[in-house]
């Protein structure tokens, strides 16, 4: 099957999904971008314009297709409020593979989606190699969020504030886990995520902590990959499809009733995307599907299945933390009560109200990488936001949001601490 066949039958395939948009706009009230810009470009009615023209316009101007399409965080803030129940996220990641199918990936993407990612081994050693010497390159900036600056690449990244490498790995520091089943009768597969093992080893740690304390068996094998999802929203098919063939098979090696993880991203790629990879067996798209029927976020696991809820009293400590409504958690998880309930459980915590808690921090993953200055555009109004509501610490269910709120809170050198729901749970089980 030659480039242009398969063009053709990728893009018929799209046609059943695009005509449930109506074109009414609504999606105008929910997307970051737009609301930044104006543009009718940017909002989800006018992409869905440009993917129903795709045929003619990816052979005339790739390129900028491929540009207008990146101009979209995925937060599924369209999603999640389409009157008609359009998939636009689906729309978006098939629109965005079709481009790069015909573009084709540039090669650093190909050096990390197709050689670094899907080797755990060469990618552990990098960090092993790297961790020690990132002083040489990064200037730690002695920020309350623990994050540090990276002069020789400012005109890169511009003035971006980084959370550095842990010292160790979590499966460099823990090894592998497998314990059976304790007083809850459960055991889990834990899934921390690239974000959980090499940076917010802290936020993973307070998870092991959680199920330890909780009675219940773990299995965390220290050889798991990336789930995928940089490369699936770049539009690299062949590369998420061979990151969730392996992941299927490494986590086909024990059996659990859960698989949880405390990144939104990673939870809603493993319940709705593994299963649609490519080049998958019939017997491995029936695990994944059983895999995304068990994947839950932390904050949902302890509430909803350990049946964890706040004392009487709670909400009434002398810290005051708001909380951020990640958009992957919220939107495609639907998990919002959760994460609260379990800030309340610590009694030190007082949760303040924040203005505009559910508006996008504007990350999206590598979004903030190719879209930097409206990246902070949209991350700075969350920041007023933040600083606004007066709390001294910002918390949220996202590994990724993290990294964004931290970058604008340390530009603009403010006092206020994040963490994760999670961190702030296991801090009260003393």
């Amino acid at each position: 099957m030659n480039d242009l066949t398969r063009l053709a039958n990728s893009l018929m395939a799209l046609d059943d999904k695009l005509v449930s948009c109506m074109k009414c706009g609504f999606c105008q009230a929910f997307c970051p971008v737009f609301d930044e810009t104006g543009e009718e470009g940017d909002v989800t009615r006018g992409k869905i314009a440009l993917v129903e023209n795709l045929a003619h316009l990816v052979i005339q101007n790739p390129e900028a297709v491929y540009e207008r399409l990146s101009r979209c965080l995925l937060c599924g803030g369209c999603n999640f409020s389409c009157p008609a129940g359009a998939p636009t996220m689906e729309i978006f990641l098939e629109a965005r593979a079709i481009v790069v199918s015909y573009l084709g990936l540039s090669p650093l993407k190909k050096a990390i989606f197709r050689t670094l990612l899907p080797n755990p081994k060469l990618l552990n050693t990098l960090m092993k190699v790297s961790s020690p010497f990132q002083g040489l390159f990064i200037k730690k900036d002695n920020s309350p969020q623990n994050t540090a600056c990276v002069p020789m690449f400012k005109a890169f990244i511009g003035e971006r504030h980084i959370p550095m490498l842990a010292k160790k790995t979590l499966s460099a520091k823990l090894g592998a886990r497998d314990t059976p089943a304790g007083k809850s009768g459960l055991r889990v597969a834990f899934f921390p995520g690239c974000m959980g093992d090499k940076i917010y080893t802290d936020m993973a740690e307070a998870c092991l902590k959680v199920f330890e304390y909780h009675g219940v068996g773990v299995y965390m094998p220290d050889n798991q990959a990336c789930c995928g999802i940089p490369a699936l929203t770049s539009g690299d098919l062949k590369s998420f499809g061979k990151l969730a063939r392996y992941n299927l098979d490494v986590f086909s090696k024990s059996k659990f009733d859960y698989i949880v993880t405390p990144c939104s991203s990673c939870t809603a790629t493993i319940k709705e995307h593994w299963r649609n990879a490519e080049d998958l067996t019939p017997a491995q798209r029936d695990f994944a599907r059983s895999l995304g029927e068990k994947a839950m976020d932390i904050n949902a696991f302890v509430v909803d299945v350990l049946k964890v809820t706040p004392p009487e009293g709670a909400g009434q400590g002398k810290t005051k933390v708001a909380y951020h409504e990640s958009c992957h958690l919220m939107k495609s998880l639907r998990v919002s009560k959760q994460p609260k309930d379990l800030i309340n459980m610590n009694r030190d915590y007082q949760l303040v109200p924040m203005k505009e808690a559910d508006h996008c921090c504007g990350c999206g993953g590598t979004f903030t990488l190719t879209q930097p200055e409206l990246s902070a555009k949209i991350g700075q109004r969350k920041r007023d936001n933040i600083v606004a509501s007066g709390a001294e610490v910002v918390a949220m269910g996202c590994p990724a949001c993290m990294m964004q709120i931290s970058d604008m809170l340390a530009r603009n050198r403010d006092s206020v601490k994040v963490k994760h729901t999670i961190e702030i749970y296991a801090d009260s089980l003393r």
